[in-house]
C-alpha cells in the first residue's frame, strides 16, 4: 500500500504516478444477486444461471455497475492519505466496461494518480483505475474517478 503522509504530499506527487495493485476479490452469484436486489436490475444474464448458461457468456456475469462499485473496496488497499478529515466522491470522467466478469472469476484493481489540483478548500484527485480480470488479456473495467479530499 502506498501511504501519503498528508494531502500536501499527495498534491506534490507527479501526474501518472503508479499507486499500486489490490488483492484479488472473487465474484460469486450471491454478490451478483445482492447487487441485483439493491439496484432492481434483474436482467437474466446476471441472475438466472440456467438461462445464462445458454446465453452469450456461457453463464451469469456481474453487472457493469457492480464491477464499478467495487472500486472503493479495492482502492482502499492501494493507497491511503493520512491527515484527511473527510473525502467525498466528486464524480467520474470516464468509465468503460471492457470485458464481462463471469460468476466465479476474480478481479483486482491497479491504480495511478492521473492528476490532482487544489479545489474547494482541499485537493481534487483524479484516479485512473483498471479493474483486472484474472486470466483475461482485457480488463473488466477502466475508470477515472474524482475525489475531493479535505485535510483534518
Amino acid at each position: 500500500m502506498r501511504v501519503f503522509a498528508s494531502v500536501e504530499e499527495l498534491a506534490a506527487t507527479p501526474d501518472g504516478t503508479p499507486l499500486g495493485v489490490s488483492s484479488w476479490v472473487a465474484i460469486d452469484q450471491a454478490t451478483i444477486d445482492t447487487f441485483a436486489e439493491a439496484t432492481g436490475d434483474h436482467q437474466w444474464i446476471h441472475i438466472d444461471p440456467e438461462r445464462a448458461a445458454s446465453g452469450p457468456f456461457g453463464g451469469t456475469i456481474a453487472h457493469g455497475f457492480l464491477t464499478l462499485s467495487l472500486l472503493p473496496r479495492l482502492v482502499q488497499e492501494v493507497y491511503r492519505v493520512d491527515g484527511v478529515g473527510m473525502a467525498v466522491n466528486y464524480g467520474l470522467d470516464k468509465v468503460r466496461f471492457v470485458a464481462p466478469v463471469p460468476v466465479g472469476s476474480r478481479v483486482r484493481v491497479s491504480s495511478e494518480l492521473a492528476r490532482s489540483t487544489p479545489a474547494g478548500g482541499g485537493l481534487r484527485v483524479w484516479l485512473r483505475s483498471t479493474v483486472e480480470l484474472e486470466g483475461s488479456d482485457k480488463p473488466a473495467c477502466v475508470a477515472e474517478t474524482i475525489a475531493q479530499l479535505f485535510a483534518a
